[in-house]
């Protein structure tokens, strides 16, 4: 695709015409199995659309939202993508962000685009009140948004105790902030795995959750045996 410097409808509709051109059809076969709506999917890879989205980026971002109709699954993921390539104070992405949150309706939205946002990094601290409101919010997309962007960005000795709070925290009955939950451990057991243990053992979780996180810590390849065996005799 080439730089699109003034969007208007012409040219985003040229854009749609661009990601049609370029759909796979095992593609969008394979992201319908994954409990992604097929109605909306148009059947474009993740790398090819990063790779679009690293050159709108180079334009004016902010008549691209505003021309995007977000009718498809790939034009909310491009939304969503290209916050991690323009180049901008982090307290505007926030506000990015936040908007684009309320796009997200599958779990790919969120987990594709957060995994992106490498300027988190740099911003921990501050990131750390936005994940707040996250979890605050009664929305299922902001609540599993807070806890992956944990998982990707905060399984550090300064915040794990952060972490642990959080997800005794959650009241969510919905799977998919649940699962997020049970990663999210499983995730801080293999790189702390005492600590997490200690947690395990005294934490405030649903059942659910709780034995979920100990299937996915023995389902890891980074696990001895030995601790997935011991931790048999937590499981409720």
């Amino acid at each position: 695709m080439k730089n699109v410097i003034n969007w208007n409808k012409q040219n985003y509709q040229k854009l749609i015409k661009y990601l049609y051109d370029n759909s796979d059809k095992k593609y969008k076969q394979f992201q319908s199995g994954l409990a992604i709506n097929n109605d909306y999917l148009i059947g474009v890879s993740v790398p090819k659309l990063k790779k679009i989205a690293k050159e709108i980026a180079k334009t004016d971002y902010q008549k691209f939202i505003y021309y995007n109709t977000h009718q498809t699954y790939e034009e909310i993921l491009l939304h969503g993508l290209i916050l991690g390539y323009i180049k901008i104070d982090f307290s505007i992405l926030k506000k990015l962000f936040d908007d684009y949150i309320t796009y997200i309706d599958n779990w790919a939205l969120c987990d594709i685009v957060v995994t992106n946002l490498h300027i988190w990094k740099k911003n921990l601290n501050e990131g750390l009140i936005f994940i707040k409101k996250c979890l605050e919010n009664n929305n299922q997309w902001h609540k599993r948004v807070g806890y992956v962007l944990l998982l990707n960005y905060y399984i550090l000795p300064e915040y794990i105790d952060n972490i642990y709070l959080f997800c005794d925290e959650n009241t969510s009955d919905d799977y998919y902030v649940k699962m997020a939950i049970a990663w999210l451990i499983s995730y801080c057991y293999i790189k702390y795995p005492k600590q997490t243990l200690n947690y395990i053992k005294n934490n405030k979780l649903d059942n659910w959750i709780h034995n979920k996180a100990i299937q996915k810590i023995r389902e890891s390849k980074q696990v001895s045996l030995s601790k997935k065996d011991e931790l048999i005799k937590y499981r409720r």
